[in-house]
């Protein structure tokens, strides 16, 4: 018997990028597009604006104590405050100021969404250039400026929309790399070490906790063999991954992720318009599910409590004419699953 997962009535979503720099256009998308009530809105992510809009520097403004600056190899760790980061911290209050004048009243879950400690340990570097990732204290140190960052943020958005269950999302696309020594240093010509399991998980723990004894929380990768076990354990209530990157030897951890009560996200939705065939049938954008149900030997009546329809990715590489249309087509498509599970 499967556990009651703390997204109820949350059959789709998106995951957090959206197209074009106007702040209002995309809370009226991401709020519109599920206006029946029944599926979860989101803090949009606009990266087409430039550095400090994109997640890692959207990431790197909610720090705490530890700033950044843009070099031409990516975000870099500074002394204080500059105008990259400062940027990144007002183009934040404008997103949370559309989103608020499109949530008045709103009551339900509502998700926002930062980097992950171990992708954004791979992506800023150090004041050297190497990545915060060979850095074991400077990992610690992030981790720990992070979560904090985090609750802040997290206690303004529940100010701000009072009546929302706020849900946190990690985003960790480079979690499996730096898990099996996959980042490549700063030349190129050699890789990280692989980072024990028990740090990774014990650092994901600390900040997935930034949501409080009772807040809800996910954990994204649309990267491969994503670990769902890993994820499970650190404390995610929640696990989003690419539905079409899912292979055999990760079925096992999602059949015992759906016994468990862990919600799973599933992007079986194309993020882009160029792999947009097939959208009028939602139906058919679930049948895989359906068909991992069935393999799984789990009971289809589950299927609509325990899977929430996404995006496979951001949609910041869409149209703005696509994004609507593919999260209308989600949340049909989590319709279909639970008109239809079988």
């Amino acid at each position: 018997m499967s556990e009651k997962s703390k997204f109820s009535g949350c059959p789709a979503t998106g995951i957090g990028s959206m197209p074009g720099g106007d702040a209002r256009e995309a809370a009226k998308t991401v709020t519109g597009s599920f206006a029946d009530g029944q599926s979860m809105p989101y803090l949009a992510e606009l990266p087409a604006r430039g550095p400090g809009a994109d997640m890692i520097g959207r990431s790197v403004g909610l720090l705490v104590e530890m700033y950044g600056h843009v070099e031409p190899s990516g975000w870099r760790i500074s002394d204080r405050p500059g105008r990259d980061t400062l940027r990144a911290r007002s183009w934040l209050g404008e997103d949370l100021d559309a989103l608020e004048e499109f949530t008045q009243g709103y009551e339900g879950l509502l998700k926002v969404q930062a980097v992950g400690p171990w992708t954004l340990a791979a992506a800023l570097e150090l004041r050297g250039g190497e990545a915060m990732l060979a850095d074991a204290g400077a990992c610690r140190d992030l981790a720990g400026s992070l979560a904090e960052g985090l609750r802040a943020h997290l206690a303004e958005v529940r100010r701000r929309m009072p009546g929302a269950n706020v849900v946190l999302q990690l985003d960790e696309p480079s979690l499996t790399a730096v898990l099996l020594g996959r980042v490549r240093s700063a030349s190129g010509y050699r890789t990280y070490r692989a980072v024990d399991r028990q740090v990774v998980e014990s650092a994901l723990r600390d900040v997935l906790a930034a949501a409080g004894e009772d807040g809800t929380t996910l954990v994204h990768s649309c990267a491969p063999e994503v670990p769902v076990a890993l994820l499970r354990r650190a404390g995610a209530d929640g696990v989003s991954l690419d539905f079409s990157l899912l292979t055999e030897r990760e079925e096992e951890a999602i059949g015992e992720a759906v016994e468990g009560g862990t919600q799973l996200f599933l992007g079986v939705v194309p993020s882009t318009d160029a792999a947009s065939e097939g959208l009028s049938d939602p139906g058919g954008s679930v049948m895989g599910v359906r068909t991992l149900w069935r393999r799984l030997g789990l009971n289809p009546g589950t299927l609509a409590e325990s899977v929430t329809i996404t995006p496979s990715c951001g949609l910041a590489g869409a149209s703005p004419a696509y994004a609507r249309t593919a999260l209308a087509h989600s949340a049909r498509a989590a319709r279909s699953l639970a008109d239809n599970p079988e």
